[in-house]
C-alpha cells in the first residue's frame, strides 16, 4: 500500500467516525425522542398551548413564531405549568435541550431542568414565564 493510500483511507475512517459523533450529538439535542416542537401563533404577547400535548410527555418545547427564542414548559406532579425562557443568562445565547436539562453551546453554560445554573459562566437562573390555565389551553405570557 503506498503512503498516499494509507492517508487517504485514514481519512476517510476520520471523517465517518466524526460524522458518526455528531448524528449522536445532535440525537441528545432533541426534547425527547418522537415528540415534535409546537410552534404556536403569538397573539396579545401570549402563545395558547393545547393541554393535550402534555398527555404523552410532561416536558414540551415550545417554539413561538416570530419570536428569539424557544421556551421548555413542564407539567408539575400538582398539575401546575412551569415555563423557561431558553435564553442563557450570562450572554443570551439560545440554550439546546438535553436528556437533564438545557446547555448553552457558546461557552458551556449547563442549567437544570428547573432552571438553576449547574455550571458557568452563566450565574443567573432562567427566567421563569407567567402562565395560566383557561379551559382546554395553557397560556404562556411572553417576555419582550
Amino acid at each position: 500500500m503506498q503512503r498516499r493510500d494509507f492517508i487517504k483511507g485514514a481519512c476517510r475512517i476520520c471523517l465517518l467516525g466524526t460524522a458518526g459523533a455528531s448524528v449522536i450529538d445532535m440525537a441528545g439535542c432533541s426534547p425527547s425522542v418522537g415528540s415534535t416542537i409546537f410552534k404556536p401563533e403569538i397573539i396579545d404577547n401570549s402563545v395558547q398551548i393545547p393541554l393535550t400535548i402534555f398527555d404523552k410527555n410532561a416536558v414540551q418545547i415550545i417554539s413561538p413564531k416570530d419570536y428569539a427564542y424557544e421556551v421548555a414548559v413542564q407539567k408539575n406532579k400538582d398539575g401546575a405549568y412551569k415555563a423557561l425562557l431558553l435564553k442563557c443568562t450570562h450572554l443570551a445565547n439560545q440554550l439546546m435541550p438535553t436528556g437533564n436539562g438545557f446547555t448553552c453551546n457558546l461557552h458551556g453554560s449547563k442549567f437544570s431542568k428547573e432552571g438553576t445554573v449547574l455550571k458557568g459562566p452563566a450565574a443567573a437562573p432562567l427566567q421563569q414565564m407567567r402562565t395560566s390555565v383557561t379551559d382546554q389551553y395553557l397560556l404562556i405570557h411572553l417576555v419582550r
